[in-house]
Order: structure tokens, then sequence, then C-alpha cells
């Protein structure tokens, strides 16, 4: 012992002696009362010299060896034989999908990733992976989207795929293939989360599970049954270069989400080359998730290295793995044994400890990820630990097995093919049973019914209660939905003189529903610190903002009405200044009807410009994923957020939210337009169980609203994208146009009305559109429908039905970008003039605004004198008398240039 404690003795020591003893003092702290209470004291010891001034950074690094001793591991309870030739057997399933894929169509795939991780996912499915049964609500498993070859391979061997659908990998048009990734939209009863866009499976992770925690604290889930979930989230290690990755693991460490475990897969390589190839990925992690608060459980050795660890008495074995770079390590994997004698144990006393070795006994030196002794031990510790969210960072080879088709090699990820004999290495390596004249053939390995592998295999998944990964495509739980006539207080107008905003109506819809005796507790409203711009203040008392652990605190405004109240039980999940966190809230309450099974209608409440802009890649997870819920984008138009500018005045999401195909999105204008939009929101999916989610823009721009028209078929036309807000006056004998709009804008087409009928005699019609995306959908769903019956009578898209009986051309304006009111043109059967809010936006009044982007009332005005002028209705001179009169300069710079 004295030798060892000589060889880490700092230099210049100036009391060698006395650092001795300190030494051997620890040494006997440890051998009779345990490394806990080492740790303890050392604790303490820094404590203490910190209090006396001594200045002693913290460092959140340990050893590059693996966290759990190898005589502190528990017994393996399965049986290893089994397991090794279940995962050898997967292995092959995995390469041969790929690779014949490939020989046949080129539609990609991958290998190296799966083949680094097989046993990391084996350990799980074998021993810690649960499915929901009636006694446990089942584990939550991010599997790695680049290793979804792997997981169909472990289906097909337990029968749940067939042979057909692993032949047809990548090709799923007709119906009997494998998605590429995990797509829970195109395989709807397999796979549970989408997460082949890198960054986005842990920050999804994360919040799922801690919604699991806001369903247990609400008391809408059982405790028994959900408190033992898991939340597994597989990453690769160049993953946690996306922001979104490492974005949110403090807030997993300060709500001690204990439920959650980050297994990332370290196998040292990204798409192009090392992770850190200077450095070492495994030691910058721990010191991020460590100083994050985390439980850090590393597993770099396998078990083949323990022999040499109790050889090493002078540490030069761990000195030397330290010192090495990660570049250093895959060099060494893309070798062989003699190479990694020569120029890993370079010293005379690290050759000594293999000079009995042969270079193949050094080669089988193993990492601690393909060892299935190191990775439960690992997970057992992680499931076991307490107030701590755990993440588990496995060392392990980027395309295993592959030999010098991509084993350790920069070229791994996009390795797709195998020539003949790469194969018959892959096969000799893993033991398979496929005959020399077979290897090109790359047949599918199964287990006979009555094997013992297979007996094997189905009764560890009986035992964690099923199959895994599998979803749950409808709740059992239904939740009535108000009728329509619930709404009617909407519906009646707010009176002369009395005005409101669509985000203050929005606001009194959602308490009406948070107030409803079965459907109230269902509601999740979510805002990223931002209730009050929103005038939810309201709500904090009344339903409270949901806290882990209440509010410890008194609040400075406790003495207010509104105050902000925290609490055990509360609703509103408030996620600060964290869009992304906020649609993570989304995803997780809008998916709860498959992964918890109890339906939850999440209002998530945002700046508009900061919804779909920012968070686009979450929200077109969320759409994979079949979210339900509503989207709400508050402050929105490029107009009427008058005073912020730029950066906040969003003249485009309405096109982003088009492009989603299961968004269905709204501009409304009016109160009664958005309690209908809700109504029929609630109806589809939470009553119908569509798989389908809401956007809807609302206004913070106060003005009165009407009560809704009284037409019979108002409430369809609403949801159709288009109805008849206002007829022109009949005693006017001049030209007809048709004027649209949406949001604010409409209120300035209903203003440009009155000044055709007062300044030129021209009857206006005003259309309300709260959707021009819904109008431009059900138009391209005639014309497809009439291109594939062309025997049949054509159908009519619903503004060719609204318009065939009211003349004259068609000026659309909203506050949005020109494209949005341009999607319908195909359908608008005559003259069609746009106006919209084309270019950045800037701070002003509201109605300078409008004036600058050229979509107020008088630019509509001379938009419609100018559509009559080309149809030869009026004379030109009318717009140009036009201008004069309202003071329009003609040579005003172009808004979208400017």
């Amino acid at each position: 012992m004295a030798e060892r404690h000589r060889q880490i003795i700092l230099q210049n020591d100036p009391d060698p002696e006395e650092t001795q003893e300190w030494l051997e003092a620890l040494d006997g702290v440890i051998e009779h009362e345990g490394p806990e209470r080492a740790h303890y004291l050392i604790e303490s010891l820094i404590s203490e010299a910190r209090e006396h001034g001594a200045d002693i950074p913290y460092s959140a690094n340990t050893a590059y060896v693996n966290t759990i001793p190898a005589d502190k591991q528990p017994p393996y309870p399965g049986d290893p034989d089994l397991e090794i030739k279940i995962h050898s057997y997967i292995r092959w399933n995995a390469m041969a999908m790929v690779v014949r894929a490939n020989r046949d169509s080129n539609v990609g795939g991958h290998i190296a990733s799966f083949a680094s991780a097989a046993v990391l996912y084996d350990v799980g499915f074998n021993h810690f992976f649960h499915a929901p049964t009636e006694d446990h609500g089942g584990d939550l498993v991010y599997f790695q989207g680049h290793s979804a070859p792997g997981i169909y391979a472990r289906a097909f061997l337990l029968g749940r795929l067939t042979e057909e659908q692993m032949i047809n990998f990548r090709r799923e048009v007709d119906g009997k293939g494998l998605s590429s990734y995990p797509h829970p939209w195109l395989m709807p009863q397999f796979w549970q989360f989408p997460t082949v866009s890198m960054g986005l499976g842990p920050i999804q992770a994360i919040y799922q599970a801690r919604f699991i925690k806001y369903l247990i604290t609400r008391g809408l889930v059982d405790p028994a049954k959900h408190e033992q979930r898991k939340v597994w989230c597989f990453i690769g290690d160049g993953e946690t270069d996306e922001v979104e990755t490492l974005g949110a693991i403090g807030m997993a460490a300060r709500e001690k989400l204990d439920n959650l475990i980050f297994v990332i897969n370290c196998n040292l390589q990204r798409l192009d080359g090392p992770v850190r190839g200077n450095g070492k990925i495994i030691q910058e992690l721990e010191a991020e998730f460590r100083g994050a608060g985390w439980n850090v459980i590393k597993v770099i050795w396998g078990t083949h290295w323990d022999a040499l660890f109790a050889r090493d008495k002078t540490g030069a074995l761990r000195r030397r793995m330290m010192e090495l770079c990660d570049g250093d390590y895959q060099t060494f994997k893309a070798k062989d044994g003699a190479y990694v004698r020569e120029h890993f144990f370079n010293t005379p006393e690290l050759k000594a400890l293999v000079a009995d070795w042969t270079d193949e006994e050094i080669w089988q030196l193993n990492r601690g990820g393909h060892d299935i002794f190191k990775v439960f031990a690992a997970y057992k510790a992680a499931v076991e630990h307490k107030g701590q969210p755990t993440v588990i960072l496995a060392k392990t080879i980027k395309g295993y097995g592959m030999g010098q088709a991509g084993e350790a090699m920069n070229i791994a990820h996009q390795a797709k093919k195998m020539d003949h004999d790469a194969i018959r290495r892959f096969r000799d390596r893993f033991q398979l049973p496929v005959p020399d004249d077979k290897l090109d053939e790359l047949p599918f390995l199964t287990f006979a019914p009555d094997s013992a592998e297979y007996r094997y295999m189905q009764e560890r998944r009986q035992a964690l209660g099923g199959y895994l990964p599998q979803r749950r495509t409808k709740s059992e739980i239904t939740l009535p939905v108000p009728p329509l006539d619930a709404f009617k207080s909407f519906f009646a107008g707010t009176g002369p003189g009395r005005e409101i905003s669509t985000t203050m109506a929005l606001v009194r819809i959602m308490i009406q529903l948070m107030r409803d005796k079965q459907l109230g507790k269902h509601i999740v409203p979510i805002v990223p610190d931002e209730s009050r711009t929103f005038g939810m203040e309201g709500m904090f008392r009344q339903f409270g903002i949901w806290s882990q652990e209440g509010q410890k605190y008194v609040p400075e405004d406790h003495d207010q009405l509104m105050f902000y109240k925290e609490s055990r039980d509360g609703q509103i999940l408030q996620e600060g200044i964290n869009e992304a966190g906020a649609v993570c809230d989304f995803i997780a309450a809008g998916t709860s009807y498959s992964v918890h099974g109890v339906p939850m209608i999440p209002f998530y409440i945002f700046y508009s410009m900061f919804g779909f802009q920012r968070t686009m890649d979450l929200i077109w997870a969320a759409a994979d994923q079949r979210t339900r819920g509503f989207l709400i984008g508050g402050t929105s138009g490029r107009t009427t957020l008058n005073g912020e500018g730029l950066q906040h005045e969003d003249g485009h999401s309405h096109l982003l939210s088009a492009a989603v195909p299961n968004c269905v999105s709204y501009d409304p204008t009016f109160q009664y337009e958005v309690a209908v939009i809700v109504q029929e929101g609630l109806r589809r999916m939470v009553a119908e169980q569509e798989d389908v989610f809401y956007y809807i823009t609302v206004l913070n721009e106060n003005y009165e609203h009407p009560p809704m028209p009284e037409s019979e078929t108002v409430r369809e036309d609403i949801l159709k994208g288009m109805y008849l807000f206002q007829a022109a006056p009949d005693n006017l004998d001049g030209p007809r146009v048709q004027l649209m709009g949406s949001g604010a804008i409409l209120r300035e087409a209903i203003a440009a009305a009155e000044l055709l009928a007062r300044d030129w005699n021209v009857a206006a019609d005003v259309w309300s559109c709260p959707s021009f995306t819904e109008l431009a959908r059900d138009g391209h769903d005639c014309v497809r429908w009439n291109l594939l019956h062309p025997l049949e009578a054509p159908r009519k898209s619903h503004v060719e039905q609204k318009l065939e009986n009211h003349p004259g051309p068609v000026v659309a304006a909203t506050d949005y970008v020109r494209l949005f009111a341009e999607q319908i043109r195909p359908f608008v059967k005559r003259t069609y003039l746009t106006l919209g809010t084309d270019g950045f936006g800037r701070s002003d009044t509201r109605e300078k605004l409008r004036h600058f982007f050229e979509v107020d009332r008088h630019w509509i005005t001379i938009a419609a004198l100018k559509a009559l002028a080309d149809d030869g209705e009026i004379d030109r001179k009318l717009v140009a008398a036009a201008l004069v009169k309202y003071g329009i300069d003609p040579e005003k710079p172009n808004p979208r240039l400017v």
C-alpha cells in the first residue's frame, strides 16, 4: 500500500511523511467503515476548510473507471448464455434487414448505432422495461431513433412482426413495411414516441417524467400504480451536442425526477467522426450531469478488465486510462491486439500487467456497454436510486461486430452495405447458424416455438407485463363534452361600449371549462411565464400553479386577490421563459390518453411569434405522436402587438401550422367564433378521440364583439373557414365587390365596406374567414376528388359555394403574409387580390403599422376599386382619385423590402 501511495504523492510535496499518514488513515476508513464513511469525512474536511477561507474548487469528475466496482456488482438474475445467443440473433436480423433493403432499393438504414447499443437494450428488455398491467402503469422507453432496426429485430423474434414486414423495411407506401424510425403516426400500435430528430427525445422524456408526477399529485392516477414507473431515454453521445438534449437537465434535478433514467450510449462517434476526439465525452458529460444535480453511473470497462484492475497495485492502469483521449480509444478499436499492446500498454509497468496475455486476449478486453453484467449492475442501481434522476454513461463501440465494414471507423454511421467477407466474419464472430451457401441471401433467423431461447424471451417479457414497444390508440376513459349551447353567453356579443379581446374571451372559455364538474380537472393550462400578458393571473388563486413541493415561501403579493399561488395540486403548468419545455408539456398532456390512459386537454398559450417558429421541430413531433390539444397563439398578427417590434410580431405562423397535416388552424375575430371552434375541437379530440390538434390565434386588441349571425349554417361555415358576416346594403345600385378578412384585419374590411358605400357607391359583402387554411384544404380535397371521378358531377369547394351567388371581384386582407390568403386562389374563380403583412415587423401604433403594411381600410378600399377597374366595372380614374382622397403616396416604399 505504501508503494502505491508513493506513486500518487504530489511533486514537490513539502511533507511527504505527513501526506503518507493521511493517505493511510483514509485507507483504514475505507477498509473498516466503507467508502460511504470515507466520502462523508472527505466532504466534511472540505467544508471545514472552506469555512476557514481555503479556496478548494469543486470537481464534478471521478476517475475514468466504472462507478460500480466489480466487488459491488449484484448477482446476475438471468441466463447469460441464452441472453448472449438471443442478442446475437437480434444483431444478425437487424444487420440483415438494412443490408437487404439497400441491395434492392437503396432506401437507407443504419447498422452501426444498434450494433453499439444492443446489450443496453437487451438487458432492459430482459430485466427492467415494464409493460402496462393492472398493477403497473408501464415504463416509458424513448428508443434512440437510429437503433430502430434492432427493436424490429427483437419484435420479429418474438413473433410480433412478419418476415414480409422485415423485408419491406423503409418501404411503407403499400402498407407492408416498417417505418424508418420510431413514428407513432405511421405505426400507431407499435411506436410510442418519435425520437429520431435528435435532442427531442431527451427533452420530451424529462417533461414526460414530470407529467407523471403532475398526474399523481393532482389525484388523476393511482399512485401505487404510477409511482413505480420509470422513464428510460436512450441517447447517443453525439446527440448531447443538441441544445434540447441537455437544456432541461437542471429542471429534472430541481424537480427530483427519480423516475427518470438517461442511458447515453458513448460509442465516441458522431455521424462523421469522433464526438470529442481531443477529449473525453464521458468525463465531460459526467461533469455536466453531476453539476446539474444528477446521479451519475459510469459503465466504461467490461468484465475482462477486472483481472487487470486486480493486478494493478500502483494505479498505473487508471492513470493511463485517464491520460488518453477518445480519438486514441477509437483508433485502438479499429486496429488489433498487437497494436493495443504496443500503444496502450506502453510502459514497462503496463507491459508487465499483460506480459502473460496473448494478443487475442488483449483484444478481448471489452467496453462496459457490451457487458451484460456491468449494464445490469448500472440499471439496478439506477432504478433503486431515490431523490435524483440518473444518467448512465455506457462506453461502447460504434459498429460493434461489423469489422472492416465499419467497426470503430468514421464511416460507421453511413455504413448500410456489407460484402460477402464482412457478412461471413459477422456470422463467425457471433456464432450464428447461417451456412456458407446462404450467406448472401441474408436469411432472417428465428427460434423454434419450443426452443429454450424462444421460451426465455417470452417468459422474460411476460414477467415484465408484456411486449414493448406498444402504444394505446384510444383512452378507455370517456369524458362528456359540453354542448354548443353551454357557450351561448359568448354568442350574444359584448354590447355597446364594452370592449374585450379574443384572448380575454379564450381565457373565459377556459375558466368555464375548468369549472365543469366532469371535464374541468382534465384541462391543463400551460403558459411560458407570461400569464399576465394573456390576462390569466385570475387563474392563479382559483386553480393554482402546479409545484411538486407546493409553496414553501410567502409570495410578495400574498395580500392581493390574484396572488402567485403554487400548489401540489395546482392545475396550471407555468414553465418560465421556456417555450421548448412548454411544448413538451403540451405533448405530455396531449398524449396522456395514450401514454397514461387518462385523457387530458392542454391549452398552451404563447406569443404566436414564439410558438411555431421557435419550436416547429417539437410541434412536428407532437403531430407524429398524435397529440391532442389546443395551441393558442396569443398577441398574434403582424400589426396587433404594437410597440414590440420585429422579433415579436408574427405574420407567418399560420403558414407553418398549415404544413402540419393534423393541425387544424383558425384566426378568429370574434368571441363567438372562438367558442364555436373550441367546442368543436373538444368534440373531435375528446368525444370522438380524433388524432388532431388545434392552433388558434387570439388578439390583445380590445373592441366590441357583435352577436353571432342568425344564419342556420353559421356554425358549420365558421368551422369550414368562411361565412357571410355582413351583406351589402340593399340601397346601393353601384358595382359589387366581395371583401374577406380574418383576425384583426376583418374589422378593417368591415370599415372598408363602409368607405366603399359612402365614398364610391360600391356594394361590398363582408366575409369572415376564420381559416384560410381549412378553406384551402377543403378546396384541394375537391380538386383531388374531381380528378379521380371524371365521370361524376364535379364537387365545389366551400369557397365556390359561398361566392357563387355573390358577384364581383374578391379582395382578401389579413394580418399575415400574402401567402396565407393566397392559399385559396385556385377556388376563387374571378379576380382575386390579396393584401398581407409581408416584411419585417416594427414598433408603432396599430393604425400606423396597418397603413405601413398596406392592410388598413384605405388600402382595402383601393384594392377593391382597382379590382373593379380591372374587371371594367369602373373607370381607373376612380382608383387614382381614391389614392389622393386617402393620402396614399404611390411612391411609398414596398414594406417587404424596407
